[in-house]
């Protein structure tokens, strides 16, 4: 419901110079968004009721029991980079996750010079394989370390390589997480079955022939209780039954945790 306008006795403004004032005004916070000066919430995130958060080492030493496995769905956690890089702290955020109650994946950082099928090792050397675990993950971004080491079709064959590896060893479908300009560049047309983690924090996920996503990284500067650092925010495309069809896709459990020994 509308409320009346209230009337003003007088302005020192006319017409035109409110609409001047308006139209620099706008620009003027337009910029300070842009260089961060400002920021805006998370368009629409707030939409999806499924959520979830990534880690890494970076996060340090992470308080699992201060966080909701009922507020959080889902966890990722950094398991490897590149052929030889594991993460110091994923065995134990594993162990941790699991103990807690959350349903954990795992993601590898694709490094674009290192051949697919060494990555895919590195990362099945360290990911245990367990049926009640989220599919694997291979992060796939612009690389400044290695870039222009491969033509496209090279990439685009060694990715498959990894992704092929990952699919026969785990027996999951594995997931992208893209940027924007990566998908766009490198990955569009391809992959068509595989399914998209986008990294989007201006909006909801707007990819090349607008292929449908299934997770949104919205933010990295979320904030957990138990968690001291900034932390990446992602949501799930669906609803609670949604999500249990994907889950039922992967013939995923949650824990039993009544059934968990007693410490």
């Amino acid at each position: 419901m509308r409320k009346p306008s209230r009337q003003h006795a007088s302005s020192k403004f006319t017409p035109h110079y409110r609409i001047a004032i308006g139209v620099i005004g706008s620009a003027i916070l337009a910029v300070f968004i842009y260089f961060g000066i400002l920021r805006q919430s998370p368009a629409a995130a707030q939409d999806y009721p499924i959520q979830g958060f990534d880690v890494s080492h970076h996060q340090g030493e992470i308080q699992w029991h201060k966080i909701s496995p009922q507020k959080y769905a889902f966890v990722y956690l950094k398991a490897t980079e590149g052929g030889d890089f594991k993460d110091q702290k994923f065995q134990h955020n594993w162990l941790k996750a699991r103990e807690r109650g959350f349903l954990v994946g795992a993601y590898h950082f694709y490094r674009l010079c290192r051949d697919g099928k060494t990555q895919a090792e590195n990362f099945m050397n360290t990911v245990p394989k367990k049926q009640d675990s989220l599919p694997p993950v291979i992060d796939l971004e612009y690389d400044s370390n290695c870039i222009n080491t491969h033509t496209k079709e090279q990439l685009l064959k060694e990715i498959q390589s990894m992704h092929d590896a990952l699919y026969q060893h785990y027996e999951k479908q594995p997931i992208f997480y893209v940027s924007k300009a990566f998908y766009n560049m490198v990955l569009t047309e391809s992959f068509a079955h595989t399914p998209l983690w986008v990294r989007e924090y201006h909006g909801k996920p707007q990819l090349a022939g607008q292929p449908k996503w299934l997770f949104w990284q919205h933010t990295n500067q979320g904030k957990i209780a138990g968690i001291a650092t900034q932390v990446d925010l992602n949501v799930f495309y669906g609803n609670a039954k949604q999500w249990q069809q994907f889950l039922d896709s992967y013939a995923i459990q949650p824990l039993n945790l009544e059934a968990m020994p007693k410490k």
